[in-house]
């Protein structure tokens, strides 16, 4: 536990990435195999699931010394994290030394993860018996792991980085050994690091490749400034939906999301459909809730997102395609290093071939229906067919950045997010590598509101105010319609920190009604209606795009004006 809890330290105390890939390697090179898959997979970010209450640990640590309630909320306001902060009061706490430093993976296997079958107050005894053998890092480790709360602030690319690095592998390779699903054990870590080690797992999707924003495009002549003629590119919608990884190998079918969930079962109509495929074959693409030729809001996916009972039901009312865009793997043959060009062609082939195979009314079923289809914006309801349900993502047809611009100003109207563009001499990367893939979202919807609560923030921002709900105008009040928390600079959040503490009108908890006086522009992808708000309406992703200190909270927009906003979302 000492050098995990050292490389928890050391990452923590950097933010070069330099610095932090050789503590990492230098880390792993070290540590028992057993220790280094656990490594990897706090790595990774993926975390234990809680096994104490984060409260507990508090209360844990007033009980052990004696300290007052309230001084542990003074001292919580001020550091911003509950296990840092119990880790600081333990230092009371005589110490003692334990018989031998036990390892990372035994801390886990024999000590933590029993402790979800412990009583409450065995708990306690336990890790306050175990805090006395640790310094306080080692602490505020050992709290961060059993609350489910670690992370390291390394990002996955970093992580395959240092991998690769010990490994001597290259890091495309150790990428997409750690897809799918694993345990860390001592058997997997050494498959992990060897070399010329042949998966048996047939489910293993890629790592997925990620488009770069085109920052500060707003037309086509900026846009050919930044990516220069328009030939080479291939142009595309950008779906609003749940990227997903089909997988057909050895007649096993699998679909996966980036988050590397497998979700198979909770869209069966496209695992049915996705069997056409050939066997060896891997598409990329986007699930989509979808009905008369024409994507449905997200706000309706989500209906099927994380339902694994009552599928058929959730099926019928909100049927879904998945809209391919790509191929990775090609009659068993990794074809993520050819061009874009070439791998566009072969998806085009693979997905009309699936076409055709598709039963015919003879045995049972609808007849095969085309898979090219036309996004059409008036087209009647109706769910999609058997074969609708795999489609190819249209190319959208702009001989010139004008006309790309000219496209974008449609996507709200057609239910995308904006564009993507695609250098077709492009490679299948590995994450977010910039140059090759670009996405041109849409302008974000956009409204004045005024501040009328704030709360402290987490982490380095505990101290500071810097949590917002704002309020629009209805019938001569403010209703509370979004919360915000990023789009200011640090100097901004510094003033409006200065500001709330001298005009808090009153305290409700850590949240403080402050006087009604500033107006903020908000942005956000989509609107819609909702039960579950104050307002009858939610708002999705918000964010601050600028303070408007020109602006008197009375002129701020009315709920209404929000209401107007849905049918355009």
């Amino acid at each position: 536990m000492r050098s995990f809890a050292a490389l928890f330290a050391a990452l923590d105390g950097t933010n070069a990435t330099l610095a932090k890939v050789e503590a990492i390697a230098r880390y792993l090179a070290e540590a028992p195999p057993s220790d280094a898959a656990w490594a990897v997979f706090f790595l990774l970010g993926r975390r234990l699931k809680r096994l104490v209450p984060g409260r507990a640990i508090g209360q844990w640590a007033l009980s052990a010394t004696g300290v007052a309630e309230w001084m542990l909320s003074e001292c919580y306001a001020v550091v911003g994290d509950g296990a840092e902060t119990a880790a600081l009061l333990l230092d009371q706490l005589p110490a003692s030394s334990p018989a031998r430093d036990l390892t990372l993976a035994e801390w886990v296997e024999a000590r933590i993860l029993p402790l979800r079958l412990a009583p409450p107050d065995v708990q306690r005894a336990r890790v306050i018996g175990w805090v006395r053998e640790l310094d306080r890092w080692q602490r505020f480790t050992l709290f961060k792991l059993i609350t489910g709360e670690l992370r390291l602030g390394v990002s996955h690319t970093l992580a395959v980085r240092s991998l690769a690095e010990v490994s001597a592998l290259p890091a495309t390779t150790v990428a997409a050994r750690l897809m799918g699903e694993w345990a860390p054990s001592e058997a997997w870590y050494r498959q992990l690091i060897a070399p010329g080690v042949t998966d048996a797992d047939l489910s293993r999707p890629y790592p997925f490749f990620l488009a770069s924003p085109v920052d500060g495009v707003t037309n086509a002549a900026q846009l050919e400034a930044a990516l220069g003629s328009p030939e080479g590119w291939l142009m595309e919608w950008k779906w609003d939906g749940i990227r997903a990884q089909v997988v057909k190998r050895a007649g096993q079918l699998s679909i996966w999301s980036r988050g590397e969930e497998l979700i198979t079962a909770r869209f069966p109509e496209i695992a049915d459909a996705a069997l056409s495929l050939p066997d060896g074959t891997v598409v990329d693409g986007e699930i989509l809730a979808y009905r008369g030729n024409r994507p449905l809001p997200f706000a309706a996916l989500q209906r099927r997102i994380g339902r694994e009972r009552d599928v058929a039901r959730r099926a019928r009312d909100v049927p879904v395609v998945c809209m391919t865009y790509d191929i990775l793997e090609h009659d068993t043959r990794d074809v993520r290093a050819e061009p874009l060009a070439t791998r566009r062609r072969l998806l085009e082939e693979v997905i009309a071939r699936a076409a055709q195979s598709l039963p015919s009314p003879a045995a049972g079923r609808r007849p095969a229906q085309p898979l090219l289809l036309p996004l059409e914006l008036d087209a009647p309801d109706g769910e999609p067919a058997p074969g609708h349900v795999l489609q190819l993502s249209p190319r959208v047809d702009a001989r010139t950045w004008e006309d790309l611009a000219n496209a974008r100003r449609e996507s709200r109207s057609r239910g995308v997010e904006g564009l993507m563009i695609k250098r077709l001499a492009s490679a299948y990367g590995v994450g977010r590598k910039r140059g090759d893939w670009w996405k041109w979202k849409i302008d974000p919807l956009a409204i004045d509101a005024v501040l009328i609560y704030a709360q402290p923030g987490s982490g380095k921002r505990a101290s500071l105010l810097t949590d917002y709900t704002f309020g629009l105008w209805h019938e001569g009040e403010l209703v509370p319609v979004a919360k915000a928390y990023s789009g200011l600079t640090n100097e901004e959040i510094a003033e409006m920190d200065r500001w709330i503490r001298r005009h808090t009108l009153s305290r409700f908890g850590p949240v403080r009604h402050v006087e009604p006086v500033h107006v903020f522009e908000l942005g956000f992808e989509a609107v819609m209606r909702s039960s579950r708000h104050r307002s009858g309406i939610a708002v999705r992703f918000p964010r601050m795009l600028r303070w408007r200190k020109d602006k008197p909270a009375r002129e701020a927009d009315t709920l209404d004006a929000l209401l107007r906003l849905v049918p355009q979302a």
